[in-house]
This record gives structure tokens, C-alpha cells and sequence, in this order.
């Protein structure tokens, strides 16, 4: 019999947000006509699906995560605002309007994501491949970043994916090993270490990336944990962030974590062997994902 889920303490639970958890509302015309822009060649973006707190700044400066294979998931993680129904069939033009949004919004970083798709018998990593060719093909030179589910560790699935040569192959850890079956539908603390294991053996020369929520009852060894068992699978890249509660549904923050901590556990990770730490309470895994340049392998700026 499999042991069951964590439960939290009803006591700890900080419903109230700190003043820094603040967010900026839209006032650059970008953010409207990037709107505009997503509704006129009907995309989904994982900014308003997962109700990123980000999405006014990042949509501002005319950036923006599409979530491609719809916006219906087939798990039920208890921190994510993504429906969970069954899916429709995949969409066969949505390559070609990804890419068209690229070249209209003349990126030059661009960040893929998708709901699971567990009722598709490659889990939608084909569809994946076809999406990254497309928007390489639109626009020469991008930088594509994709963030996948875990697939179930399956090899031949991710191979389709890096078959297409993404930058950047990202799959979030998203919480420490001893909370993971209570945040996580499905998903297996190992398994998503294997998947960046198995994405750096299958193409090495493509980044490796992951991210953490923070504030959902975790200890600061199991924290560091984490992040010295990332480092041992091949990731390169590290996100923090603050977890917040999107609906009453959802799982509750445990505590806010202040900023100062967020600095210092991000010096922690760079003194670990990351190559690239983002941290802080508003931190999600596409936030400033150009920030880094695969290419030359640092920070830009």
C-alpha cells in the first residue's frame, strides 16, 4: 500500500499577502495589443491560464509563454489554476500560428509550454517537435525555451522533443521530495530528476532547467536538498519562487518567504553550481527567461 500524501497544518496557513507581493496593472500599449494578438490567432498563454503575477509586465514588454496542445490538463495539481477536464483533440495549425505570433512579435527568446496531455500515447511531445520547428523556421536564429510535463520519464518521447533542438529544455521540480505527493498530480519527485537527467544525456548541448516554489511548508535542508539533486542530474539553470494560492481550492500558503531570504537562497544555488539563479517572490520559470543566453552561456546585461 502506497503511503499517503502529507497533509498541512490548518495553523500555519498565511492567507494574507506582505506588502511586497505587488502587482503592477498594464499601462504600456504593448500589453494590449500583445492581447490583442494572442485572441486574433487563438492561442492559449500558460501568463492567464496559470494567472501568472507577471503577466501585465511581461506582456508589457511584449513577451509571452504560449501553452500550446490546449488549456484543458489532465492532472489536477494542487497549486495550478490550469483546468483540469478532458482534453480536445490536438489543434494540426497551431505550429504555424505560434509561429506567426514569433514573427509578429519579433522575438528572439521564445518560451513553449503545455498542460499534460496523459490521454495522448506520446504525451504530446510530437506535437512539441513540430511547434519548435515551426517558430525556427519563421524566425531564424530565435532562441526556443520549452517547458515540458514529465512525460513519465519515457526516453522516446523526449527524444522527439530535442529531435527539434530546442536552447533551452526546461521541467520543473516545482516542490521538495517529502511534499511532492500532496502538490503534484501524478508526478514523482525522481521521475522529473530523471527527465532532466535523461534530457541532458539525450542532447547535452541544450540547457537544463528547473524551478521551485517556495512557502509551502518545506525546510530550508529539504530546500537545499532539492537543489544539490537538481545539480547531480545535470541541471544548469534555477528558478525561485513565492507559491501563491490561486482559487480557495487550491492548496494554502504554509508562509511567505521575504525577499532577503529569496537573495540568500539564490546565492546558495550559485554557490552550488548553477549557472543562473532566479529568485524572488514574483519569480516564475519564464520570468526574464531571456535574461540568460544559452548561446554564450551567462547572463545578459
Amino acid at each position: 500500500m502506497s503511503a499517503r500524501p502529507p497533509k498541512l497544518d490548518p495553523s500555519l496557513h498565511q492567507e494574507r499577502k506582505p506588502e511586497w507581493i505587488k502587482v503592477r496593472l498594464p499601462s504600456n500599449p504593448v500589453f494590449f495589443s500583445t492581447k490583442a494578438l494572442v485572441a486574433d490567432l487563438r492561442l492559449h498563454t500558460v501568463c492567464e491560464s496559470a494567472q501568472c503575477p507577471n503577466r501585465w509586465e511581461c506582456w508589457s514588454q511584449g513577451t509571452a509563454t504560449f501553452m500550446i496542445a490546449g488549456e484543458r490538463c489532465t492532472r489536477a495539481c494542487g497549486f495550478c489554476a490550469v483546468s483540469t477536464a478532458k482534453p480536445f483533440a490536438l489543434e494540426a495549425d497551431e505550429p504555424e500560428r505560434v509561429a506567426e505570433a514569433a514573427r509578429r512579435m519579433k522575438l528572439k527568446h521564445l518560451v513553449i509550454t503545455a498542460v499534460a496531455r496523459d490521454d495522448l500515447k506520446d504525451g504530446g511531445a510530437d506535437h512539441f517537435r513540430r511547434v519548435i520547428l515551426a517558430v525556427k523556421e519563421a524566425v531564424p536564429g530565435i532562441v526556443v525555451e520549452v517547458l515540458t510535463p514529465d512525460f513519465h520519464a519515457r526516453r522516446p518521447e523526449l527524444e522527439t522533443v530535442l529531435s527539434a533542438k530546442p536552447e533551452v529544455f526546461n521541467h520543473n521540480l516545482e516542490t521538495v521530495e517529502r511534499l511532492t505527493p500532496l502538490v503534484r498530480s501524478r508526478a514523482k519527485y525522481r521521475t522529473s530528476l530523471e527527465v532532466l537527467r535523461l534530457a541532458k544525456e539525450i542532447a547535452p548541448e541544450a540547457v537544463t532547467k528547473s524551478g521551485l516554489m517556495l512557502g509551502l511548508g518545506e525546510t530550508e535542508e529539504e530546500l537545499f536538498q532539492a537543489m544539490d539533486d537538481l545539480r547531480a542530474n545535470g541541471c544548469q539553470l534555477l528558478t525561485l519562487g513565492q507559491y501563491l494560492r490561486p482559487t480557495p481550492k487550491h492548496l494554502p500558503v504554509v508562509s511567505y518567504i521575504a525577499p532577503g531570504e529569496f537573495d540568500r537562497y539564490g546565492e546558495v544555488a550559485r554557490a552550488k553550481g548553477f549557472e543562473y539563479v532566479a529568485s524572488g517572490p514574483l519569480v516564475r520559470s519564464s520570468y526574464h527567461a531571456a535574461d540568460y543566453d544559452p548561446l554564450a552561456g551567462r547572463k545578459k546585461g
